[in-house]
C-alpha cells in the first residue's frame, strides 16, 4: 500500500493558499479517481482507491501544518505502509512555480510540517514532493505569501503545477518513485508566468 499525504492548514481562511498546495493535489487526485470522499481518521480526513492497480490512501492531517507528523504518525501505525511507501507532497518558496522536485529522503529544509513528520517517525528517509510556489516579490512576507490566496494573476500557474504534481503521483503508483523522480525533475516549468508586478 502507499499513502500520499498531503501538507496543509484546515478550514475555510487557508483554503486556496499556497501554503495549502499539498491539501489541493490531493482534492485533486481524489476528485479525478473518484475515490470515495474523505472522511475524519488519523487525525485528518483519509480515503483510500486503487490507483494503477495499487491500494493508495490518501491523507489530509487537520492537526495545522506545525503538528503533521502526529497525524502521519497515527496512520503509520495502522496502516500498512512502510517509510519507502509514503510519499508527502507540500509547498516550497524555494523551487519557482511550475516546477516540482522529487526527492527520496532529506532535511526539513525550514517547513515546519515536514519537520513535524520528521520529528514524530524519528527518520527523514521518505520520499517527498516539493511544489514549488515560489518566493514572494521584494518586500512581501514570506509569511503573507503563504496565506494569501493564490493571486490572481498567478492562479493558472499554480493550477498547472498542481496538476502536474498529480501526475507525478500516478507515475509514483504506475511505475515507482524512482521512474517519477527522473522524469518530473528534468522538466520545465509548466503553466503562463504571473505579470512581473503580480504579487504571487
Amino acid at each position: 500500500m502507499l499513502l500520499f499525504v498531503g501538507l496543509g492548514n484546515p478550514g475555510p481562511r487557508y483554503a486556496e493558499t499556497p501554503h495549502n498546495a499539498g491539501f489541493a493535489v490531493c482534492d485533486r487526485l481524489i476528485a479525478k479517481h473518484r475515490f470515495p470522499a474523505a472522511a475524519e481518521k488519523f487525525q485528518g480526513l483519509f480515503t483510500r482507491g486503487k490507483l494503477s492497480g495499487r491500494e493508495v490512501g490518501i491523507l489530509k492531517p487537520q492537526t495545522f501544518m506545525n503538528l503533521s507528523g502526529q497525524s502521519v504518525s497515527s496512520a503509520l501505525r495502522y496502516l500498512p505502509v512502510e517509510p519507502p511507501d509514503l510519499v508527502v507532497v507540500f509547498d516550497e518558496m524555494d523551487i519557482p512555480g511550475g516546477k516540482l522536485r522529487l526527492r527520496r529522503s532529506g532535511g526539513h529544509g525550514g517547513h515546519n510540517g515536514l519537520r513535524s513528520i520528521i520529528e514524530q517517525l524519528g527518520s527523514s528517509d521518505f520520499p517527498r514532493i516539493r511544489v514549488g510556489i515560489g518566493r514572494p516579490p521584494a518586500g512581501r512576507e514570506p509569511t503573507g505569501h503563504l496565506l494569501s490566496k493564490v493571486h490572481a494573476d498567478d492562479r493558472q500557474r499554480y493550477s498547472a503545477t498542481i496538476d502536474l504534481a498529480v501526475d507525478a503521483l500516478e507515475m509514483v503508483a504506475s511505475q515507482g518513485f524512482e521512474a517519477a523522480m527522473n522524469h518530473f525533475n528534468g522538466l520545465p516549468a509548466v503553466g503562463p508566468l504571473a505579470s512581473p508586478d503580480a504579487p504571487v
